[in-house]
């Protein structure tokens, strides 16, 4: 997700009503800010994924303990929307046979013959994919294709 991307989106909830999306966009734009100001730089694309990964792993968190707590139905259904929410900005993850085939790529690239070599070759997929793959996934491929 770009930052004006999210200024537009803020706009559009706010137009549209769409309390639980202006929610949570509104807190998105206060950690971007908040950032920017304490680490003095510009946020980047991979900055904002990392802390909606961030955020959404805060709500699932929430979320569980919400639910073991036995909150109120429209307090889980808030935190469900919310992590749906995010997640939609979130860039797609790689998986199934588009992963297979990157998985076959990445060994035959690094040459990874045993599992001694799953490190490297996860390495290689986070670098290519930015992060956004099927990890238990990658990894269930390569138990099956290195001895």
């Amino acid at each position: 997700m770009k930052y004006d991307e999210l200024k537009d989106e803020i706009k559009a909830a706010m137009k549209a009503k769409d309390k639980p999306r202006l929610s949570i966009l509104r807190q998105v734009h206060g950690e971007i800010k908040n950032i920017e100001v304490n680490e003095r730089r510009e946020i980047t694309d991979a900055d904002v994924d990392a802390m909606l990964k961030r955020l959404i792993k805060q709500t699932r968190e929430t979320l569980d303990g919400s639910i073991k707590a036995g909150n109120d139905q429209e307090r889980t259904d808030t935190l469900t929307a919310q992590v749906a929410i995010l997640e939609s900005y979130l860039p797609k993850q790689v998986s199934g046979d588009e992963l297979a085939a990157l998985v076959d790529e990445v060994l035959a690239e690094t040459g990874a013959s045993t599992k001694r070599d799953m490190g490297r070759v996860m390495g290689a997929l986070t670098q290519r994919t930015g992060g956004n793959f099927d990890k238990a996934g990658a990894a269930a491929l390569l138990g099956h294709k290195l001895a």
